[in-house]
């Protein structure tokens, strides 16, 4: 899917891996979680990541940190938290991002609940994977046999060409690939190594990033013959 057809949902950070920081937190607090978390901005959320009250800079911290700096109090430092709706247009929110010189925007759903942030990184790094697949070599496998019962296959492969290479069943009328599904299985984005079984055959991540799975280890049944897995 090319920039221009893609929605802020497609590439957002989901709710579930925010890193945000309390509006009661003390100086120390900040301190200990930007040095863990290593990121720049960070939403000041109240009561829950539902209630964001605003964006914190971890370089905003850096005048309280000599031995003569002012009290700390975290009211002083929160900017306002741009907020955008999931089916917004990704290559509208880059533009908007060059042109008000803001760089994570907080993503809502229908109803107001926030779903998600997003960076002006994410969608970057959206476009240089588009400029990468460009040269990627066209004869690179989508599933790749490694033993005799296990095969590294890309979150991406359709689960119609999943079906033709191993002789399976399963459905794509909910979703259309590999990766997909499995995440439909867990019921949450996993993070590399977790592993689930559909239908006897156990897929483990073996790649992902905040925002999807990028490639599989799966495991047939050892009921499957060598004969019923096709390359």
């Amino acid at each position: 899917m090319e920039i221009a057809e893609q929605r802020v949902r497609d590439i957002m950070i989901p709710r579930s891996h925010m890193v945000t920081v309390e509006r009661n937190y003390d100086l120390d607090s900040l301190i200990n979680l930007i040095t863990d978390a290593q990121h720049s901005r960070y939403p000041v959320i109240s009561e829950d990541k539902d209630h964001v009250e605003g964006i914190l800079l971890a370089k905003d911290l850096i005048k309280y940190l000599g031995s003569e700096s002012p009290e700390f109090e975290i009211g002083e430092v929160i900017r306002p938290a741009v907020v955008v709706p999931e089916s917004k247009r990704v290559d509208r929110l880059l533009k908007e991002f060059r042109e008000e010189r803001y760089h994570m925007a907080i993503v809502v759903d229908e109803f107001g609940g926030v779903s998600g942030l997003v960076t002006i990184e994410d969608i970057l790094e959206e476009i240089v994977g588009e400029i990468e697949d460009e040269f990627d070599d066209e004869e690179e496998l989508e599933i790749r046999q490694l033993s005799k019962h296990t095969f590294a296959v890309k979150a991406l492969t359709t689960i119609e060409e999943f079906n033709e290479n191993f002789g399976t069943s399963f459905s794509d009328e909910e979703v259309d690939t590999v990766g997909g599904m499995v995440m439909t299985n867990f019921g949450h984005l996993p993070s590399r190594g977790e592993i689930v079984d559909i239908q006897g055959y156990s897929f483990k991540v073996t790649s992902a990033d905040n925002r999807r799975i990028v490639s599989l280890q799966v495991t047939v049944p050892d009921t499957v013959s060598e004969e019923e897995v096709s390359e």
